[in-house]
């Protein structure tokens, strides 16, 4: 069997003992044994067969948890404002909201829907990087009728500051002609939420609400905005796979 092993700040930040930078200092300091030995060296990795402890108490390490929040407009995707402003961790009841979780994926802040809350950060490093595509569905209302000209536009790719931002799938949804707006569906997969905004300035039409409702396999069905629900257990071992996946093409 694989010795996993892991960076000892990390674990530490991970069982809420302190931040990582926070736990670092701590380590320099030698308030940290990893079994019966003090570590002070930054780099030290430990197992899951190791014991630590921290000022001589054991320290219990934190379960790997995982959650689908419905992002409402109007929150942050971090877990922490300067200006006060709500976060996704203040969306989660006190049983939760004690946990160190980071969100994957985040969503901009007038943004709403789906987003992953975790605290395992081996996951959320993997499938926050762009170069791994993973397919994310956005619905998108904005200002104007958009005829079908400009859809073929978006559907073979437009050009924006040197680069092509071309989705993996454009679908027009409606054409709300009272109200004077159009909706539309885009799939991408190593875009940034910015590039979305990008796209229909190019095209004259301003946005008025980005939702995104599909995060690969998973959805927003049963999850009402401003909610959250637990991953499922086969829902984890599906992004595990996926990130498995991406680790053997990485070889």
């Amino acid at each position: 069997m694989v010795k996993i092993l892991e960076r000892l700040q990390k674990i530490l930040a991970e069982a809420n003992i302190a931040s990582r930078r926070k736990a670092e200092e701590m380590i320099l300091q030698g308030r940290v044994k990893v079994n019966s030995e003090v570590i002070t060296q930054l780099g030290y990795k430990v197992s899951l067969n190791d014991s630590i402890f921290v000022d001589g108490k054991p320290i219990e390490r934190a379960e790997k948890q995982y959650f689908l929040l419905n992002k409402p407009r109007g929150v942050l995707s971090t877990t922490a404002d300067d200006e006060s402003r709500l976060t996704v961790v203040k969306l989660l009841t006190e049983e939760h909201r004690h946990i160190r979780l980071y969100p994957i994926g985040r969503l901009d802040y007038n943004t709403a829907g789906l987003l992953i809350l975790t605290n395992d950060g081996d996951l959320t490093k993997v499938l926050t990087n762009p170069n791994n595509r993973i397919s994310k569905e956005y619905l998108i209302r904005i200002d104007g009728i958009m005829i079908k000209e400009k859809i073929r536009q978006i559907r073979k790719g437009i050009m924006i500051e040197n680069k092509l931002i071309k989705p993996l799938e454009t679908q027009l949804i409606e054409r709300d002609k009272t109200n004077q707006t159009t909706l539309v569906r885009l799939v991408i997969d190593t875009h940034q939420n910015k590039d979305l905004m990008l796209i229909f300035k190019a095209l004259g039409h301003k946005i008025k609400k980005i939702t995104r409702t599909r995060y690969d396999f998973l959805t927003l069905e049963g999850v009402e905005r401003g909610k959250y629900r637990a991953l499922k257990i086969h829902e984890i071992k599906q992004l595990h796979q996926i990130k498995q996946q991406i680790a053997k093409k990485q070889l």
